[in-house]
């Protein structure tokens, strides 16, 4: 077990290190002035960054992916239907409600909306989709149908709340789609999809168990539009002091925000555990060596997200505020800075590398995790680019989202679907915490520069939802290119195979 946490260990230094490099390197520069303090907690911050991504991906291994799988083909070999689907709702509302990413969004802004009915529509929203996921799966509907059809409905929807006056809750709906796939829900219905995909068969077993995320990123957005429907308030931001500053006693600033942390993430696996007991007792009747090996993963999974989100609340959050709002007084290097560290950023997702893992089992190679993150990489440096633009300009987010949309709806239709479901499941893995943590306040930082307190909600956030928006174009892009270079090669084969002065051809008199 020390081997794999090691390995895992290793991995993780070297995605999280680029980040630490061009953030050192930005403050040896006269862009950015930090104190000696704000270095020294950031740098300590990213080594127990490191462990916690090291931690949470052996959990996951053991745990959160394990479970997953168990309970979609234990549930999906009792052949009772409704009990599949009451589980799938019950776990997509009780896994979103604990996830630590929604806390992060829903703790940087204050609304007229009660916050424990903002969660609760969100995770509402989640089990409705992965029901709906799971009815795909078993009745082997294409996802790319379902999803068009969707966000059809989604775009009808913002058309309606800009009618009606809604337009603050359009960032805050899309950014919700972002964070509810986090570090504890993305492996779990990742796992799902495969073990239902896995018990149905099928001859497309593999591209079947992909699109769950996809669908349950669509219902928070959906969810909380019709909030801003029903809503006669209108969403406020304010910046309260102190969120975004090293506190003089860092120390206790770590473990005060450890304590939350613990409660939050505590939460989440109780709830998990607390449902997947129930099942294991009625249904599923594991051998105990199993559930020994889940309860190990569960204690990794535990303290490695305790770790990673304490540290990027602490080291990173302040840090990356503080880059934003001081690189944003040269708009153009702003832009070029936000490229870069959204390519690096993504490395750091701790939900990035199960998807990415995943991609390459159930692809059998043809799809590799360093093609995967390639694209990912250049779609969320792209996503943060041209965030970064738009905050220094000041217009609306539907100005990229709609055609981005566009864009990447009708490349459905020209790519394998096994590429359109990788696409949007990695949409949703992309904007994991790191993300909320560094990049929001990042963009938080830089707008308030550019253009104030008052355009913050407007212009910073959204940002999250642009990270879940440009990878369903470049995964999709590499899917058209292996097309593209598969009918080369079928082309070149059939020439030589006509060619006059083939030699193998016989004729048979």
């Amino acid at each position: 077990m020390i081997r794999i946490l090691w390995s895992k260990i290793k991995e993780a230094l070297i995605s999280v290190l680029p980040v630490v490099v061009i953030v050192l390197i930005l403050c040896a520069t006269p862009l950015v002035s930090l104190s000696t303090q704000e270095i020294i907690t950031f740098v300590v911050s990213a080594l127990l960054l490191i462990a916690g991504i090291g931690l949470f991906n052996v959990g996951a291994d053991l745990a959160m992916s394990p479970m997953g799988e168990y309970i979609g083909s234990g549930l999906t070999k009792t052949k009772k239907l409704s009990v599949l689907l009451i589980v799938s709702f019950v776990m997509g509302l009780l896994i979103t409600v604990a996830e630590p990413d929604l806390s992060v969004l829903a703790s940087q802004i204050e609304q007229k909306i009660d916050p424990v009915v903002l969660i609760v529509s969100v995770g509402v929203g989640v089990g409705v989709f992965l029901l709906l996921g799971v009815l795909k799966i078993l009745f082997k509907k294409s996802v790319s149908s379902m999803l068009i059809f969707f966000y059809m409905t989604m775009f009808a929807f913002v058309a309606l709340l800009v009618e009606n006056g809604g337009s603050d809750f359009l960032a805050l709906s899309f950014d919700s789609g972002g964070v509810t796939t986090g570090p504890i829900t993305a492996p779990f219905i990742i796992a799902v999809g495969v073990g239902i995909a896995g018990t149905v068969g099928g001859r497309n077993a593999g591209e079947n168990s992909f699109g769950l995320l996809a669908l349950c990123s669509v219902g928070p957005i959906l969810t909380v539009m019709l909030l801003g429907l029903g809503s006669k308030g209108s969403v406020d931001y304010t910046l309260i002091p102190g969120t975004y500053e090293i506190g003089d006693n860092v120390v206790k600033s770590f473990f005060l925000e450890m304590w939350e942390v613990v409660k939050d993430v505590g939460l989440a696996l109780i709830l998990i555990c607390a449902a997947f007991t129930v099942l294991q007792l009625v249904y599923l009747k594991l051998p105990a060596a199993r559930i020994k090996r889940i309860a190990a993963g569960i204690a990794y999974t535990f303290a490695g997200l305790v770790v990673f989100l304490t540290a990027v609340s602490v080291g990173f959050l302040p840090v990356g505020f503080k880059l934003g709002s001081q690189i944003a007084e040269m708009p153009t290097v702003l832009t070029l800075i936000g490229f870069v560290l959204g390519m690096l950023v993504v490395l750091a997702e701790p939900a990035v590398h199960v998807l990415n893992k995943q991609v390459e089992e159930v692809t059998n190679r043809a799809v590799t995790k360093r093609s995967m993150m390639i694209a990912l990489s250049i779609g969320v440096g792209v996503s943060i680019g041209l965030s970064m633009l738009r905050i220094w300009l000041d217009f609306s987010i539907l100005y990229y989202l709609i055609p981005g949309y566009i864009i990447s709806l009708g490349l459905s239709f020209f790519v394998p679907p096994l590429y359109t479901a990788i696409a949007f499941d990695s949409g949703g893995v992309a904007s994991g915490p790191l993300t909320s943590t560094f990049i929001l306040p990042f963009a938080i930082g830089a707008c308030l520069t550019c253009q104030g307190e008052g355009k913050i909600l407007e212009d910073a956030f959204g940002i999250v939802a642009m990270v879940a928006m440009t990878p369903l174009i470049t995964i999709q892009l590499l899917g058209f290119r292996a097309v593209v270079a598969r009918n080369v090669r079928n082309k070149i084969a059939q020439r030589r195979i006509i060619a006059a002065d083939d030699d193998q051809i016989i004729n048979f008199k």
